[in-house]
């Protein structure tokens, strides 16, 4: 293919990979499946790395992350990000409208009335139509830039393609996470056995500013737009503005309303307090702008907010029901977490008649005692929290509630490790639950994607002694799964059909599927790469697995125990017997150049522009050999930031050159 051609192409895959990604993230009208859309992704990606300099600023490509960022430059802003006055009385905007009037010597105006989402703040930038710069609130004066991070997210466009747009602006919204995103991620980290984050907002904040950009681009981060801001704008209120960034192509949260008066201003505000529930983000609130944009100047600024805008906060719904009891339940990897059993109360919307209290320490905190009345709140969170104890309300008489000792399913002594907030059920080979949960585990769509079987039929096939372990169900027979209730003969063959199919699934699947504890689908991809073979992997020590991608002194812990575990090495076994897939099957890297050509190299460290495995790449398709451990051989250790003191004394004692990134790079450039 001539560059030309090539051109040609990468310009017509871009055009329709932005078409599709607008009506699937933004219009809610995708054309095409998932599958359909991955497969234009990935020519596009093929083309761009056979022609790298064709390769497009607001290319796609960027979506899928990559870059890494070790450090995240400070940037002034152009404009103050300020934050808003706050109230949660209707007297107290009734207050701010009076001002408001006061302010413009009775002129008419009117307001424009958003809702106040609860995420992280950003500010882009865009010149000639291209996003350019991303950045965070910081302190209001400076933040972060995050560009990079910025670009994943799937609803932002990366370039403006209307003709009319000013040469410079800048645009302000909120980065947020979806429910059923956050949902989901909760959901992986206690499957994995990792402590679950608190809430949706902090969560986001985090994602934001991750080194690796891929990371980013798996969390599935979302922008609603709200504010305009330039020079040659040529607009005169907000409404307007708002207009024009929805027909630039902006995602514009559909939930605002012009408002000609504070009467209309707190009827919205009752309107929204319950139906924001069932929005796809949490919100906390409700943002008044007067909507005249030469009024607001006029209003001008106090020292920290502006006059022309106040945020009022909904008190999140708190109301007091009796505490009946605790359960506990025990999950995939022993983990065992405390629940409150209430007395049925309406809340929010929803009948509560449980909530988490996550741990033994939140028990100790809230001081609590069966009987007590406790305050629960829903607020933003998806789960029901206890918050508080009732102190009015409590009987003398309630007795403090000490935590369990013992595991409520197998009655195992419980133990927790240092460090840890979570009480743990050891007994992984004999807890039913922990048994279960691992199969479940296994099955799912992210593992070896079973979805012939489900929840309920594993827990049969568990009752009845059929299934004790993953690699039990590729011994099933078709009489076996004729004994479950309700499953007839083309159920059993369908069942069937799904076991045998799960075994095309590539070796990151398997590694994943077989339940590590710490090691989620993003480190058992990570893993399969760097090790190519679960032989290598089962033997490689806790030293070589720290050399991994992704991988710290916790997870490579874990993966060795795993393995010196005399039943997970006989399970695997069988998995492999049942014809598994326990290599990584990778294409061979393209060769780029002869420049590293009978050149060996050791990497160790953290690198600025690259992952491990990134240089690992780079090295053998530019003709060089990655080696594992250092010799008289070696011809270079590459060295990066944090790189182990053992290794640099023995490169140095058998005269290894050390070079840095730096280094490396020039030596692919000549």
């Amino acid at each position: 293919m001539t560059s030309a051609e090539a051109k040609n192409n990468i310009k017509e895959l871009t055009d329709q990979i932005n078409h599709h990604n607008t009506l699937y993230y933004q219009k809610s009208k995708p054309e095409i499946s998932d599958y359909e859309f991955d497969q234009l992704l990935e020519k596009l990606i093929k083309l761009e790395n056979e022609f790298p300099e064709l390769r497009l600023p607001d290319s796609p490509t960027q979506r899928v992350g990559g870059t890494i960022t070790k450090e995240f430059a400070t940037v002034t802003h152009q404009y103050p990000m300020l934050s808003l006055g706050n109230t949660y009385s209707p007297e107290e905007l009734t207050d701010f409208d009076g001002r408001v009037a006061r302010g413009l010597d009775g002129d008419p105006y009117e307001y424009f009335c958003e809702l106040k989402f609860d995420g992280v703040s950003i500010s882009l930038t865009y010149e000639e139509g291209l996003l350019t710069r991303a950045v965070t609130r910081g302190d209001g004066v400076r933040g972060d830039d995050v560009t990079n991070n910025i670009k994943t997210i799937r609803s932002l466009p990366l370039r403006i393609r209307s003709k009319k747009i000013p040469h410079r602006f800048e645009v302000r919204g909120e980065v947020f996470l979806p429910k059923d995103v956050f949902k989901q991620i909760n959901k992986e980290r206690e499957d994995i056995g990792e402590e679950t984050y608190a809430n949706a907002r902090n969560t986001a904040s985090g994602t934001v500013k991750m080194q690796d950009s891929a990371e980013v681009a798996r969390r599935k981060l979302d922008c609603y737009l709200y504010y305009l801001l330039g020079e040659d704008n040529q607009v005169e209120t907000h409404s307007e503005a708002m207009n024009k960034l929805e027909a630039w192509g902006f995602k514009v949260s559909p939930t605002y309303r012009q408002c000609k008066n504070i009467t209309e201003v707190l009827a919205y505000i009752q309107e929204w307090e319950k139906k924001r529930l069932d929005l796809p983000l949490d919100t906390d609130g409700v943002v008044i702008k007067v909507n005249s944009l030469e009024q607001q100047e006029r209003l001008g600024f106090t020292a920290k907010s502006p006059r022309w805008a106040i945020s009022y906060k909904y008190k999140a719904e708190s109301i007091s029901t009796r505490l009946n009891g605790i359960t506990y339940q025990v999950g995939r990897t022993g983990a065992v977490t405390p629940v409150a059993e209430l007395e049925p109360v309406f809340l929010a919307g929803t009948t509560v008649k449980r909530a988490s209290l996550h741990n033994a320490n939140e028990i100790a905190r809230l001081d609590l005692r069966i009987g007590d009345f406790v305050f629960v709140e829903k607020g933003g969170e998806i789960i029901p929290k206890v918050t508080a104890v009732d102190l009015d309300k409590r009987d003398s008489k309630n007795k403090t509630v000490k935590y369990i000792t013992h595991c409520p399913e197998c009655n195992t002594a419980l133990i927790r490790k240092e460090g840890e907030a979570n009480h743990y059920c050891p007994n992984e080979k004999g807890c039913p639950p922990q048994i279960k949960g691992k199969i479940e585990h296994f099955i799912q769509r992210k593992a070896m994607d079973i979805d012939s079987l489900g929840e309920q039929t594993i827990r049969q096939l568990f009752e009845l002694g059929l299934v004790k372990s993953p690699a039990d169900l590729y011994d099933l027979k078709k009489d076996d799964l004729l004994k479950l209730e309700k499953v007839k003969e083309k159920s059993a063959q369908n069942m069937l059909a799904g076991i045998e199919q799960s075994k095309i699934q590539p070796f990151e699947n398997v590694l994943f599927g077989i339940g590590i504890r710490y090691v989620g689908k993003t480190v058992a991809e990570k893993l399969a790469r760097y090790f190519k073979t679960m032989t290598a992997l089962s033997q490689a020590s806790y030293e070589q697995l720290l050399e991994a991608p992704e991988v710290g002194e916790k997870i490579a812990q874990s993966v060795v125990e795993f393995f010196k575990d005399k039943e997970n090495l006989r399970e695997i076994a069988r998995l492999e017997t049942s014809g598994l897939q326990f290599e990584s099957i990778q294409k061979e890297k393209e060769k780029i150049s002869n420049h590293l050509n009978d050149q060996s190299f050791v990497i160790s460290g953290v690198f600025q522009n690259y992952e491990r495995d990134q240089l690992k790449d780079t090295i053998i398709a530019n003709g060089g050999k990655v080696l594992s451990s250092i010799s008289g051989k070696l011809n270079y250790l590459l060295a990066g930031d944090n790189m182990g003191p053992a290794k640099r004394e023995k490169a140095e004692k058998l005269g290894v050159k050390i070079i840095s990134e730096q280094e490396f790079e020039l030596m692919l450039k000549k």
